[in-house]
């Protein structure tokens, strides 16, 4: 590209597509708060993976996590709906409020916070079944529809990830099929299927090409209409090109967070500078 995160940053009135674009938070729009999290430390056993969180994400915005392999990021997505839960070693302590309820309290329904808080992971994740019962599998998991009512969500979910034209007529196929995008885009509509207030995202697009890439940021920015979205990222011009706001973290601790304008052109601390201009990480 040859352009610097600043550059980027200082072209964001530029709407032609695919130049880079940085959007600030101050868009005219109040955006009110959809997850408060507070003092949130987090344990691998005896290893302490994240250390005093506090980060506020606000609705139907992208908010971005960036910082170096094993600071945190990721382990903060899994808490958002506490996958950590299915494994006994692990632990959470503070505060996580998703529209003010605490998600890692006690009293919590798991089930219906996973219908909720959606999740796709770096990794594609694809089941040995057809396309259709890969988009219906969350749904059936948490709802009870009848076959007219699934069908009807299946391609709700696949329309809104641009994938309904392109597999409609072979719903039935395996979905080891697809292509590598199309099969990140089937993730995200099994994602959606369950109609979720927000979606975290870990790396959606680290293992797919350039074109590819640029159809999962789109459908990112299509998305944030309807839902809000956490997106962890290493690469800090997609961070740049999705974000409204931008989180930094280092060794398990939130360094700073802030408009993604005002962290890639203006960031407050050294740690954070060094990081975006490519000094460490």
């Amino acid at each position: 590209m040859g352009e610097t995160l600043a550059d980027i940053a200082r072209h964001r009135s530029r709407t032609d597509r695919p130049k880079l674009v940085v959007r600030h938070t101050d868009d005219g729009v109040q955006h009110r708060s959809k997850v408060v999290i507070q003092n949130l430390d987090f344990f691998y056993g005896r290893t302490q993976a994240l250390r005093h969180v506090s980060l506020t994400v606000p609705e139907y915005q992208v908010t971005a996590l960036i910082g170096p392999s094993g600071c945190g990021k990721s382990t903060l997505l899994r808490v958002l709906n506490r996958t950590y839960s299915m494994y006994p070693d692990q632990r959470a302590t503070g505060t996580v409020l998703l529209d003010g309820e605490d998600v890692i309290g006690p009293a919590v329904d798991l089930r219906r916070l996973r219908s909720r808080v959606g999740m796709v992971f770096q990794e594609i994740i694809v089941f040995p079944m057809s396309i259709f019962e890969n988009v219906a599998f969350g749904t059936r998991l948490h709802e009870r529809l009848s076959r007219a009512e699934l069908a009807l969500r299946v391609q709700e979910a696949l329309t809104r990830v641009a994938l309904w034209d392109e597999v409609k007529d072979r719903l039935r196929s395996p979905a080891g099929g697809l292509s590598g995008g199309q099969q990140q885009r089937l993730s995200i509509a099994r994602a959606l299927s369950t109609r979720p207030e927000m979606v975290p995202m870990d790396e959606p697009t680290s293992a797919l090409d350039p074109l590819n890439m640029m159809k999962i940021e789109d459908l990112i920015d299509q998305l944030k209409q309807t839902v809000t979205i956490v997106l962890v990222t290493h690469n800090l011009q997609q961070a740049a090109r999705c974000a409204d706001r931008v989180a930094f973290f280092f060794l398990g601790e939130m360094i700073e967070a802030g408009s993604a304008g005002q962290m890639f052109v203006a960031p407050m601390q050294p740690q954070t500078q060094d990081y975006v201009t490519g000094r460490f990480g």
